[in-house]
């Protein structure tokens, strides 16, 4: 017997998500409910200049209630093909448009509890070309080179599950580009 949908409700209605409330049938017949966030999706870039260095866009998250180190990243609007959305979202965060997008793969950001699937994408031959950043996002933008990004993803400097993924799957193109 396979999980069954019995019956499902908008909990929450938001403007990035909407939160719903699933009650299912077990594969063992017993019923449980389950509150999933559903998401449109999103994209995170990991952008690398022609010295080889990384930009990341520091930023406070107030649910950490920390400034945090990330790669660029932002939510797809509605029917947006998610490369569109990478380019906008490199020139948006760190005033810097890719020449070349390379789609690297994607993740569920937190399966268990969310439908946000994540596309990740390298982003190269970088020229100066910003847009204006969205109004509630205040944004500084540091290079950091190759090494130093891996050497602080491992002392656990960047606590960021989304950068961390995109830098795990970039990992091996970037070591080509050195």
């Amino acid at each position: 017997m396979a999980f069954e949908l019995l019956r499902s409700e908008i909990v929450y209605p938001g403007r990035a998500f909407t939160v719903r409330r699933d009650t299912l049938r077990l594969p063992d017949g017993r019923e449980t409910r389950f509150d999933i966030v559903e998401h449109i999706g999103s994209v995170v870039i990991v952008p690398v200049d022609d010295e080889g260095n990384l930009l990341f866009v520091r930023q406070y998250r107030h649910a950490a209630g920390l400034d945090l180190l990330e790669l660029p990243a932002g939510t797809l609007d509605d029917g947006e093909d998610p490369e569109a959305c990478a380019q906008r979202e490199v020139r948006e965060e760190t005033g810097m448009a890719a020449g070349k997008l390379e789609l690297l793969g994607g993740f569920y950001l937190a399966p268990g509890y969310s439908t946000e699937y994540m596309y990740v994408y390298l982003a190269t031959d970088l020229r100066y070309d910003p847009l204006e950043a969205d109004a509630d996002e205040f944004l500084s933008v540091e290079r950091v080179p190759l090494a130093e990004a891996l050497a602080m993803c491992e002392r656990g400097e960047i606590p960021d599950a989304k950068s961390l993924a995109a830098f795990l799957l970039a990992r091996e193109h970037l070591e080509k580009q050195k």
